[in-house]
């Protein structure tokens, strides 16, 4: 299984045990190698370039956050699925987001992040680049563990997710997009605000998050879930609760 630290572990056996309840087995819509995030992106930030120093800077500003409600939305953020970034998306959306509500756009949204991890890693394997608090005991919004230290930062896999997910749901509910788009850059800003990622990684997890969604569009199978979708959130309008975003 590829390591995308908590989004590959809590996440993955969220997804896994979702498709089992399902009765099928899930998975993306893209293949490996399809798309080359290595050559996308580039390398990080060198070391010591002014923005690997912004980075730096950025990871302590924000380790004032600790205890703030931007710090609690962060914790919540960081669940892609059990009330989480999911929720998030269904606020901005006005709908709920969910295997009973809007099976179909549920479903999209989990293949997309198994794309995520079929794109993302390789980038993230081949820069290699270390998470931000390595090294140091500043506050975080996630318990330390040891994948921080063997899951590389660059790019952030949750700002790929937030993000692609935005452009996809803006494109299902255009009226919405605003919020939506919100929605999905807020996900990856709470990973700045968590520590576990550089502000460079999460912004270039948004750019590869869009090659992706561009690519996602050579699929047949994708379009038609996407109509599919539309057609779902259309007729499900849902309210979400506890929307104090």
């Amino acid at each position: 299984m590829i390591r995308y630290g908590v989004l590959g572990a809590a996440a993955a056996l969220t997804v896994a045990a979702i498709a089992s309840a399902q009765g099928a087995k899930l998975a993306g819509y893209m293949h490996k190698g399809e798309l080359d995030g290595t050559l996308i992106l580039g390398p990080p930030p060198a070391a010591d370039s002014p923005r690997a120093r912004s980075d730096r800077q950025t990871y302590l500003d924000t380790r004032t956050l600790a205890g703030s409600k931007r710090w609690t939305l962060a914790e919540r953020d960081n669940d892609l699925w059990q009330g989480g970034a999911v929720h998030r998306f269904s606020c901005a959306l006005g709908a709920e987001i969910g295997p009973k509500t809007t099976p179909v756009a549920y479903r999209v949204l989990q293949r997309v992040e198994l794309d995520v991890r079929t794109v993302g890693t390789p980038p993230k394997d081949h820069y290699n680049r270390t998470r931000p608090p390595i090294g140091d005991a500043q506050p975080l919004c996630v318990p330390r563990e040891d994948w921080m230290r063997t899951n590389a930062s660059y790019p952030s896999g949750h700002s790929m997710a937030g993000w692609a997910w935005g452009l996809i749901l803006s494109e299902l509910r255009p009226d919405r997009a605003s919020e939506l788009m919100v929605a999905g850059r807020e996900i990856g800003q709470s990973r700045v605000v968590c520590g576990v990622h550089f502000q460079s990684d999460v912004d270039a997890g948004r750019e590869l998050g869009a090659a992706m969604v561009a690519k996602l569009h050579d699929h047949p199978e994708f379009r038609q879930d996407l109509e599919t979708a539309r057609a779902e959130l259309v007729r499900d309008r849902t309210p979400p609760t506890d929307c104090d975003y």
